[in-house]
Parts: structure tokens; sequence; C-alpha cells
């Protein structure tokens, strides 16, 4: 069988295997996707990955601020 077969011109996937959905920002913690774009990788063109893979540096700011842990969220539910 070739090597050919196996070899791809499409860009991987940014999963680093963390799979988290931030309950505020609606994105994995591991990767920057949303959802949605989660659920549709494997059926986007390449430029449609690539326009996305451009945008993930700038999704990491809406994860640098801690939650405050269990007493933060008791906090959120009382409002």
């Amino acid at each position: 069988m070739s090597k050919k077969v196996w070899q791809r011109d499409e860009i991987e996937s940014p999963c680093i295997n963390i799979c988290v959905v931030h309950p505020e920002s609606r994105l994995c913690t591991g990767c920057l996707r949303s959802i949605d774009e989660i659920g549709r990788w494997s059926t986007m063109s390449s430029d449609e990955r690539r326009a996305i893979m451009e945008e993930l540096p700038e999704r990491a700011s809406a994860h640098t601020k801690r939650r405050g842990g269990r007493a933060a969220k008791l906090a959120r539910r009382r409002d």
C-alpha cells in the first residue's frame, strides 16, 4: 500500500485532548474552538479550518481570568 494514502493536504485539528467547555465563553478550554466548530471540523474546507486556526490565539484571553473556584460559583448562583 502506498504511503500517499495516509498523506493528507488538510489542516489538522488543534485538539489537545483536554475537552472541557468553559461555562462562560462556551469555548473548549483545550483547543479554544466552539462546540459548533468542533462538530463541523471534519466537514469544513481547508479555508474554513485555516480561518479558525488563525483566530485561536485571540481567543486564549477568554480563559486567562480565574473564575474564583467554588466560592465564586456559589456566589453566581445566589445572583
